[in-house]
């Protein structure tokens, strides 16, 4: 499931597309660069689980 929504991530989210395509530049193979944004993913779902947020607001005490 959180490959699917990688793949969406980065054709869709400006972020994503971003960093897969930094990735990509960088020579990494496209399988690990999606795996790569599979993680940072998780990390920002399990950043919002923990302060509450919803999908594009900010933690209160975010910097």
């Amino acid at each position: 499931m959180l490959y699917m929504a990688a793949v969406t991530a980065a054709r869709c989210n400006p972020v994503y597309t971003e960093f897969y395509g930094r990735l990509i530049g960088a020579g990494k193979l496209k399988k690990v660069a999606l795996t790569a944004c599979v993680r940072k993913l998780l990390v920002v779902l399990n950043s919002m689980l923990r302060h509450g947020t919803r999908w594009g607001q900010r933690a209160p005490n975010a910097v």
